[in-house]
């Protein structure tokens, strides 16, 4: 499989502080990672960064072959990396299916096509498509989120910590329908507290911690790891 995504010993500063620092990580097409690590890793700056809206101080991305770091953040997504905010970041005085049409700005000519393939994906945003986005719950919130994500017709999706503050039913339901999408081949890179669904969902995943890659390898090994279990999963 061919590499997507891979990052080169990069580093992202927010002033003097350096916040990710010598990371290295690679996805190859249709592959779902992981990054998991605790608050304060690093995991939204990295994503920030791959997604051109934080400016590297040291180090490459590469997209399919190519420098991707130095873009703007419209002609990243232009080129297919979309990255969906933990924070959602919707217009909430707007309605679902205005949301999602803002998803397809960059793709704008096949967005009845894109919007017919959301909805499948996510039903129940059907039916909410005249609802305003402020009054959804939290998980239709987050399928929202998703959705129009992509609506830009991604070739990898970025997701930054998609079960924040979801319940559990929800959660489950987000990831039902994200191992719907890698199984029709889209590429994921996920970033993630809820470790137990992350490593069930990817076939590989990194561990972040104070801005630096400690551990990495297949996820269904770093799931049985002792290390792991004690310090994630909370179990002894």
């Amino acid at each position: 499989m061919s590499v997507v995504i891979g990052t080169e010993e990069i580093e992202v500063a927010y002033g003097d502080m350096s916040v990710v620092r010598g990371v290295s990580l690679e996805v190859r097409q249709g592959e779902a990672v992981a990054v998991i690590g605790p608050n304060g890793a690093g995991k939204t700056t990295l994503f920030k960064a791959i997604a051109g809206l934080l400016a590297l101080r040291g180090g490459r991305i590469l997209y399919e072959g190519a420098r991707l770091d130095g873009l703007r953040h419209y002609e990243i997504v232009k080129r297919g990396v979309v990255y969906v905010p933990a924070e959602r970041e919707l217009f909430p005085q707007m309605s679902v299916l205005e949301n999602l049409e803002l998803g397809a700005y960059t793709n704008y000519g096949s967005r009845a096509e894109r919007l017919k393939f959301v909805l499948g994906v996510f039903p129940r945003l059907e039916e909410r498509k005249g609802q305003m986005a402020g009054t959804l719950s939290g998980g239709e919130q987050q399928m929202l989120a998703v959705g129009r994500g992509l609506m830009a017709r991604p070739r990898i999706l970025l997701l930054d910590e998609p079960s924040t503050g979801l319940a559990p039913l929800f959660v489950s339901e987000m990831y039902r329908q994200l191992t719907r999408l890698k199984g029709e081949g889209l590429t994921i890179l996920i970033a993630e507290q809820q470790i137990p669904h992350a490593l069930a969902f990817t076939e590989r995943a990194y561990v972040l911690e104070n801005g630096a890659i400690r551990l990495s390898g297949k996820s269904e090994d770093l799931l049985g790891n002792s290390e792991i279990q004690k310090t994630y999963l909370g179990m002894a």
